[in-house]
């Protein structure tokens, strides 16, 4: 898979050394050049110095043969022309772009190019911190009908089993993070204590379960 990634600032540094760090082709497009010192020594990609959405640049970074385009850069306005030079002329089918203005994310969306609104993203991370579990999914489908919370496994589950839980409360375990690895929820997998629990539920039952989960589903 080659990835094409616009900007090498912090994100786009770490995101084009995660990439590849799993094996993928990864080409890193900054207008300073400074800016690939971020990359570090041991980064295998290729750099390309020059602005973001000019089609000369794009094709050095090798975007006519990409499978994902990432913009990333500081700017709004270089991420949404990048991405859509991108998208347009050179057909990579996936593109996301990052974007601060939260109005502008949504158009874009509806234009069919998916992007990340910082901000809103930043706020929403901090929020769902700040609040008591439950209180904030990490994720609801569109149909607002469903929806994924992110807890530590409760006090009152620790030595009992995924299926437990999960005919208890009424949810799926999608799976558990365990010291700091994902684990996948068996039904006979045991909770043990700093366990991280994804939990798949309704968003009519999302009381009920929580109070399940307090109190290990004993009457309350």
């Amino acid at each position: 898979m080659h990835v094409v990634v616009m900007g090498c600032g912090r994100v786009g540094s770490s995101l084009a050394r995660n990439l590849s760090a799993r094996g993928h082709s990864t080409a890193v497009i900054d207008s300073n050049p400074e800016a690939f010192r971020r990359l570090g020594p041991d980064f295998g990609g290729l750099t390309v110095a020059g602005m973001g959405f000019d089609r000369e640049v794009l094709r050095r970074a090798g975007t006519d043969r990409a499978d994902a385009f990432a913009a990333v850069s500081s700017g709004d306005n270089s991420n949404i022309i990048s991405a859509r030079v991108a998208r347009e002329q050179f057909a990579v089918r996936n593109v996301v772009a990052r974007i601060y203005d939260a109005g502008r994310a949504e158009v874009y969306e509806r234009l069919g190019i998916p992007t990340v609104a910082t901000v809103p993203w930043a706020a929403d991370q901090v929020l769902r911190r700040l609040l008591p579990a439950g209180s904030e999914p990490a994720w609801r489908d569109p149909s607002g009908q469903l929806r994924l919370d992110a807890v530590y496994a409760p006090v009152s589950w620790i030595g009992r089993t995924v299926s437990a839980l999960e005919a208890a409360a009424g949810v799926r375990v999608a799976f558990v993070t365990r010291h700091g690895a994902g684990v996948l929820a068996r039904g006979d997998l045991v909770v043990q204590e700093g366990d991280h629990l994804s939990l798949f539920l309704r968003e009519d039952d999302a009381e009920a379960v929580h109070r399940v989960l307090q109190h290990g589903g004993e009457a309350v």
